[in-house]
């Protein structure tokens, strides 16, 4: 499984009629399926995020041209300002992303990776994932295809607050994050979304 995250920068209060146009334009393919539909809620603002699960490259490659192709990408038509496309392969001990409620946020956190550091950090995640996800769910940790090296994770949570304390007591525990994780990471950005109407992850 591979998967694309395409951003797509859109005009102010518009992301209800993005989703809408982007679950079509899904629908509409011949290959590739939806995952998620989400708004940016705390970081980079509008910005809509969709996420879909690809079985081969092959079939991601046909989607990717059919959008750079496109006048009117997504369906996004006039609303859109900037899109970017990423593909991404999951860390390969992780369970494939399925579709359900997991959470009112999700939070997105996106690392550039030191030359050499996808390998160091995919192998030093593993033994500690089991822990962390004990206390809360990961929805996927995934690498860059494409593009400078870099990683990210998604991890669904109820509602900012539990997100806070979360994070706040596996770091107090020991939990999470890995110890070690700085030699591999550079630079970091983190963004709270929300699932918008018609996203299979909700």
């Amino acid at each position: 499984m591979l998967y694309e995250l395409a951003t797509l920068d859109v005009h102010n209060s518009v992301a209800k009629d993005v989703a809408s146009g982007a679950a079509a334009w899904a629908a509409s393919a011949n290959a590739g399926t939806l995952l998620g539909l989400f708004a940016a809620d705390v970081g980079a603002l509008n910005q809509v995020y969709v996420l879909r699960g690809f079985d081969d490259a092959a079939s991601l490659t046909r989607e990717r041209q059919r959008a750079l192709m496109s006048t009117s990408p997504y369906n996004a038509g006039t609303h859109l300002n900037g899109l970017s496309m990423e593909t991404y392969a999951p860390f390969p001990y992780l369970p494939p992303i399925k579709p359900g409620s997991y959470g009112g946020v999700y939070e997105f956190r996106a690392y550039t990776l030191k030359t050499g550091g996808t390998a160091g950090i995919v192998d030093l995640w593993q033994p500690w994932i089991a822990n962390r996800v004990a206390v809360s769910p990961l929805l996927m940790a995934m690498y860059a295809l494409d593009g400078v090296p870099r990683f990210v994770h998604i991890w669904p949570y109820a509602d900012a607050a539990v997100r806070a304390k979360t994070r706040a007591d596996c770091v107090a525990k020991g939990i999470w994050p890995p110890k070690g994780s700085p030699a591999f990471l550079d630079n970091m950005r983190s963004t709270i979304t929300v699932p918008l109407p018609g996203s299979p992850l909700s």
